[in-house]
């Protein structure tokens, strides 16, 4: 066990991605620079990504657009209070606080608006008490004392949903409390001979899989998000991690589940790898997002830590040969831990961020050339695109396997690109996340968005999908050419998930939020018409409930609105995710 900070906005932005300390910026000297300590790209100097910004979006330094550098706590609407609720609270001796920042820091994602809104000082509807549950039994006392008093009820875990799940519905006229897990984060039991593990559903990934390692052991689990996201986030939104080729997404991990609901308790009776009960009740577990109740205990799996790891890259002449790749990967069932493809523009963008190794300043175009001349003669260098490979597991056999997908590779024109490009790959993954916020300083917004679909559809989806944010752009009145760009994430027998990232310069634009919306929605649009699923893993939310009849059929939505309407008749989980 350890003591987590119930005040996570002391090390974290109450405005933006991550640790406070961690940060792109521009120096004096104008060039960027990454800040803090705990990255690899820490304190390094980053000279190509100036000019990639300046000629990917026409950004210019001297138009800047700061966030509000501290929280107005007066622009936060005084907290709604049940004082009924609150006397018997108090008495259960369960910590809360109706203090401004702690009400602020947790009535919110990551989605662009709700960052966007945060950067000028524009606070909305905000819980109006944080509650810090310790275990089990004070989940079971809050949700009891909720449905006495009809209080509404906002789980939160981690707080990086991209799908507005935490967004206070502002038609919410009851007293809104977030159940922070936060401090239920300890690994109840391990038990080695059924290799499984009994944990509390507030611990974050890195944490999770810290303690793990320390007996020998890990999940295996590892989306993008692991360092500030939850296991019962994961649960709740039927998460996927980058390694679920080994180790599966949280659906295969799971083997037990504890839930509080107003109805009560709900778990299986035993801890069997799998039953034949009827419909799986974890089923309507995962993916409720709040609506049901609280995750409170996990069961999952997990397994010894591979002896040996190996990175790995691989370049091709185009997309297409490099999707093909993948399926034939897929095909013959021999995908290391984690494949990626990322398309030209993504290539580009992995250069632009490579930090400065030596004193002799290379441009990045400088860079990129040597790039390819050294090592890829005869490819266009605006129609390359890499995959990022990783292996783990026993060292003789990461070695052969490594051995077999090159030689797919081979096939479809691909040429080993090295370790460190592929190891490269991955450490951005945690570090891309903080690159929005740096934009959002010079008049860019982004996002990204995923979705999942068979295989015949990727590459109209990614083809489509990326024409279509390019032209809605254009139609709603964006002046500068927008990034608009996809990578394949993760593959599976039948089919593929797809990330698309976008981001313009919105300078000349009134509501720039707005349109960068309307263009998502677009998009979306776009992805269903194709063939796509609604989201891969990232969940509904609020953000995409509109298309949940659509997605699941009628009858399906009439199914989901049964279980609600049993387990949460007054609907004390009143996030209004979903439904």
């Amino acid at each position: 066990t350890f003591k987590s900070n119930p005040k996570k906005q002391e090390i974290m932005k109450w405005n933006g991605w991550g640790y406070s300390d961690s940060k792109f910026l521009y120096n004096k000297k104008g060039q960027a620079e990454f800040t803090g300590k705990r990255y690899r790209l820490s304190g390094m100097i980053i000279p190509g990504l100036r000019e990639w910004m300046e000629s990917t979006f026409s950004a210019n330094l001297q138009h800047k657009t700061p966030a509000a550098p501290i929280l107005n706590s007066s622009a936060v609407q005084p907290p709604t209070l049940n004082e009924a609720f609150l006397k018997e609270l108090k008495s259960t001796g369960i910590p809360f606080s109706h203090d401004a920042e702690d009400r602020v820091f947790r009535s919110h994602g990551h989605c662009l608006h709700e960052i966007f809104a945060l950067r000028e000082g524009k606070i909305g509807r905000v819980p109006d008490l944080v509650v810090w549950p310790n275990c089990h039994n004070d989940v079971v006392k809050i949700v009891e004392l909720a449905c006495k008093h009809n209080v509404c009820l906002i789980p939160y875990g981690g707080g990086t949903s991209v799908s507005s799940a935490l967004e206070c519905p502002p038609e919410e006229t009851r007293s809104i409390v977030s159940l922070d897990t936060s401090q239920m984060n300890r690994i109840l039991w391990i038990d080695e001979k059924n290799l499984t593990a009994h944990v509390e559903a507030g611990i974050v990934g890195q944490d999770l899989e810290r303690l793990l390692n320390e007996s020998g052991y890990c999940t295996g689990h590892e989306p993008d998000s692991m360092e500030f996201s939850s296991l019962g986030g994961w649960v709740a939104t039927r998460a996927s991690g980058m390694k679920k080729n080994i180790y599966g997404n949280i659906e295969d991990l799971v083997v037990h589940i504890k839930m509080v609901t107003p109805r009560g308790v709900i778990e299986k009776s035993c801890q069997g790898p799998r039953m034949s009960t009827g419909p799986d009740v974890h089923h309507f577990i995962m993916g409720s997002e709040g609506t049901l109740g609280v995750v409170t205990e996990v069961t999952m799996k997990i397994r010894p830590m591979p002896e040996y790891q190996k990175y790995g890259s691989v370049v091709f002449p185009n997309f297409e040969m490099g999707v093909a790749c993948l399926r034939e990967v897929a095909r013959q069932r021999c995908a290391p831990a984690s494949i990626r493809l990322m398309d030209n523009e993504q290539f580009k963008f992995g250069h632009a961020l490579k930090p400065q190794v030596s004193s002799i300043f290379t441009s990045f175009l400088d860079g990129l050339k040597k790039f390819y001349i050294t090592k890829f003669k005869g490819f266009d260098p605006n129609r390359l695109c890499v995959a990022t490979l990783l292996f783990e597991g026993d060292r003789e056999k990461v070695l052969q396997h490594e051995k077999q997908v090159y030689d797919i590779a081979a096939k479809f024109g691909g040429l080993a690109a090295g370790e460190d490009n592929g190891q490269r790959g991955y450490m951005l993954t945690f570090v891309i996340a903080y690159l929005r916020d740096l934009g959002m300083d010079y008049y860019v917004i982004g996002e990204s968005f995923e979705t999942s679909m068979p295989w015949d559809r990727v590459l109209d989806i990614c083809r489509n999908v990326k024409a279509r944010i390019v032209r809605e752009c254009k139609d709603k009145g964006v002046q500068f050419p927008p990034l608009s760009t996809c990578r394949v994430t993760q593959t599976y027998d039948a089919g593929a998930c797809v990330y698309f990232y976008f981001a313009f310069n919105y300078r000349g634009l009134s509501d720039p939020v707005h349109v960068y919306e309307q263009v998502e929605h677009a998009a979306r649009e776009e992805i269903l018409a194709n063939g796509g699923s609604l989201s891969h893993h990232h969940g509904v939310g609020k953000l995409r409930k509109e298309w949940m009849r659509e997605s699941i059929s009628s009858v399906g939505m009439g199914m989901l609105k049964s279980v609600k309407d049993y387990v949460d008749p007054n609907n004390i989980f009143g996030n209004r995710n979903l439904l």
